[in-house]
């Protein structure tokens, strides 16, 4: 009983959580984008990755929530097909995206000697044509989901699961080595992207960093641009996806090897599979400080525009 509150309570709070702290990114976002003087590919992207994250959750964390807290099972053979099917989709445009950032990031803060600057974003509306790019591609990579998902309401016995609402059978092996490379190939091209773009940006914040020491050492006072305390975000916001994205990984092959189902393991997975998107709103939300201070200067905005009509 312990353990099936436990499971309730976590299953809730990592929805709510994550689909709130999300909203909160890219609402803050768009109100920069649009009230802003300029317009940053940066703000583009994450507000796309908040958006995906709130996909994500809501496909796969809501159902979750709802199955542990033993509500009857509402989806049929095509709501399982369309959530399960937008739930991988949405995971692999995440991924897209993660590295799409890590890039961008990466060639912002280049030097300007540096032949990367070339590929500089003259705007952010050169960045939208990767967004659709990125659904279409996983959109395909996915599709054999549609043929493999199922409900657990329907009438068979080796349905029946109590922690799930959609069960996946078993697919044919032509299907499965078709769409297994797909994804790794996905997977290895993005997060090597990923990584080389972090490394990068490593490298020249170490740079900068000995740059500030060597201003110190000299009584001169040297402040962290904008651009290279952003990349700092963004590269633990990848070390955060990087964590999450193995350890989900790691779960799900220590299943396929286990010969009983674990619930317990099974839950970790699920957390892990959705730890990313709950997570990265706190990371980019600890690191933004103008973002509070973005409210308050609204705030104050509008408490002057109303103080005349209050006088009046």
């Amino acid at each position: 009983m312990l353990l099936k509150f436990i499971k309730q309570i976590v299953f809730l709070f990592m929805t709510v959580f994550g689909t709130l702290g999300n909203i909160y990114i890219s609402v803050n976002y768009v109100f920069s984008w649009f009230g802003g003087p300029e317009k940053k590919p940066i703000h583009l992207i994450l507000i796309h990755l908040a958006f995906t994250n709130i996909i994500m959750l809501l496909a796969k964390g809501l159902p979750k929530t709802m199955a542990a807290f033993g509500l009857r099972n509402f989806l049929d053979d095509i709501g399982c097909k369309i959530l399960i099917y937008l739930t991988r989709v949405a995971r692999g445009v995440s991924i897209c995206t993660s590295s799409l950032l890590t890039v961008v990031q990466a060639i912002i803060i280049s030097p300007r000697a540096s032949g990367w600057r070339m590929l500089r974003p003259k705007s952010a509306w050169h960045i939208l044509p990767f967004f659709p790019f990125f659904w279409i591609l996983n959109a395909l990579i996915g599709m054999n989901l549609i043929h493999s998902a199922t409900s657990t309401s329907l009438n068979i016995s080796e349905l029946k699961n109590k922690d799930s609402y959609c069960y996946f059978m078993q697919e044919s092996q032509k299907t499965k080595w078709i769409a297994l490379p797909l994804m790794v190939l996905r997977d290895a091209v993005f997060q090597g992207a990923m990584g080389g773009a972090s490394g990068y940006m490593v490298l020249l914040l170490h740079k900068h960093h000995q740059h500030v020491l060597y201003l110190q050492n000299s009584e001169l006072l040297c402040r962290t641009p904008p651009e290279l305390r952003a990349a700092q975000s963004v590269l633990l916001l990848m070390l955060c996806f990087v964590f999450f994205y193995w350890a989900d990984c790691a779960f799900s092959l220590l299943l396929s090897l286990s010969l009983v189902n674990n619930s317990l393991m099974v839950n970790i997975k699920e957390f892990m599979a959705l730890g990313y998107a709950i997570f990265s709103p706190v990371v980019l939300i600890h690191r933004e400080g103008l973002l509070p201070e973005w409210w308050h200067a609204q705030w104050e905005k509008l408490r002057k525009c109303l103080s005349p009509l209050s006088v009046q």
